[in-house]
């Protein structure tokens, strides 16, 4: 996909792309392929390929849950990277108050600085554990109208670190590839002991490959209870599921 097809699909889709943030996109893209020769940020750096499975397949968020494009909400990025799917976000709706945590200090320093070359206001950045970061003691637990995830870990475990971040009447929204149905099923036990419900799930596929995405859409419709989510370690090693 290149940088006009992404603009044009994007019109299609009803998101109009303006000739700064198109600029905005172009930094965005060498500052990765620069950064990744010495900090492993992506395995895709051919720019059809950025710009179709990194920059398109980061607005299906805001594709999926239209809201983003309008409300000023507070949206948390749990493991992402090299800003997958966020920072895209951000650029396209600057009205949005956008955090990033990961437990990489490397890709961190990244995104501060790219950050800084994009000019973008109300983005925060923090390097720490999801399970640290929405522990019962954090400050940050359930403070978040959306909490999203891409290619981090399956649902289940997902759900336990996102879903204690998420207020009370916010959204988790995972992005999944094809499974995603699979592991929402395997997930369901999970999502309902942390607090969600599961109000839609959406279908898309990609421009060009017709590779399926999967959006879950959850929403917070009680507390998390104090004990989620756990120990480091513990939660992937003994995900939330349904013994039964």
């Amino acid at each position: 996909m290149s940088p006009e097809a992404f603009q044009q699909q994007l019109a299609d889709d009803g998101i109009t792309i303006t000739a700064p943030q198109m600029t905005q996109f172009a930094t965005y893209y060498r500052l990765l392929v620069q950064t990744n020769e010495q900090v492993n940020l992506t395995a895709i750096t051919a720019e059809p390929e950025v710009y179709l499975k990194h920059f398109y397949d980061s607005l299906t968020l805001a594709l999926a849950l239209p809201e983003l494009q309008t409300q000023p909400w507070s949206l948390l990025d749990v493991g992402a990277g090299a800003g997958f799917p966020s920072l895209p976000v951000k650029i396209v709706f600057p009205q949005l108050q956008v955090s990033i945590v990961d437990s990489l200090n490397k890709r961190i320093k990244f995104l501060q600085e790219l950050a800084g070359e994009l000019d973008l206001e109300q983005v925060a950045f923090y390097h720490d554990r999801a399970e640290d970061f929405g522990s019962k003691r954090s400050s940050h637990r359930q403070s978040y109208d959306v909490v999203t995830a891409r290619a981090v870990a399956n649902l289940p475990v997902l759900a336990e670190l996102c879903l204690p971040l998420v207020k009370k009447g916010g959204y988790f929204v995972a992005m999944k590839s094809a499974k995603g149905d699979e592991e929402l099923a395997a997930a369901d036990y999970a999502i309902k002991i942390l607090g969600g419900k599961v109000v839609a799930t959406k279908t898309l596929t990609l421009p060009e490959t017709a590779d399926l995405r999967k959006i879950i859409i959850i929403q917070k419709t009680k507390e998390t209870p104090k004990t989620y989510p756990r120990k480091p370690g513990t939660i992937a090693k003994a995900p939330l599921v349904d013994r039964v």
